[in-house]
């Protein structure tokens, strides 16, 4: 997927302005529907490394094998296992490149219906901070999603 074109520049994404975001830590997007955070080898152990636990541990306590690799573990009712209730995410500052990069992701920035829908199921998009166009691709590029 690559993002629409602007439509008075052909040579521009349709976010050329840029694209107002800022993390609530709302955890609107980990929780809910499941899905997967994939997490690779430095990413397992930044989490080891930082909950002062063996990388071992981390790896079969924490991440399970899906089609893409290793992703993280959910609880039963879909949340992360690293969210907790009112704490937030007991990781975020060695949260995964797939986390960091929300949501600018290629599936949310594919077109500006595709960014609406993402502003109406997360409460930071479309919010606070104006992200330039070339850092959103530039994080766009992180993780394929």
């Amino acid at each position: 997927m690559k993002p629409a074109q602007h439509p008075d520049d052909p040579n521009q994404p349709w976010y050329r302005d840029g694209l107002a975001f800022t993390c609530t830590q709302c955890g609107d997007c980990c929780t809910g529907e499941p899905g997967f955070v994939w997490v690779n080898d430095e990413e397992i152990d930044a989490i080891a490394s930082f909950r002062d636990e063996p990388r071992e541990e981390v790896f079969g306590l924490y991440t399970k094998r899906g089609s893409r690799g290793r992703t993280l573990r959910e609880r039963n009712d879909g949340a992360c296992v690293f969210w907790e209730r009112g704490v937030g995410c007991t990781i975020y500052s060695v949260r995964p490149r797939q986390c960091r990069t929300w949501p600018f992701w290629e599936s949310n920035l594919e077109t500006p219906m595709n960014w609406e829908r993402t502003t109406r199921i997360c409460p930071g998009s479309g919010q606070g901070e104006l992200i330039p166009a070339d850092e959103i691709s530039k994080r766009m590029k992180v993780i394929k999603l």
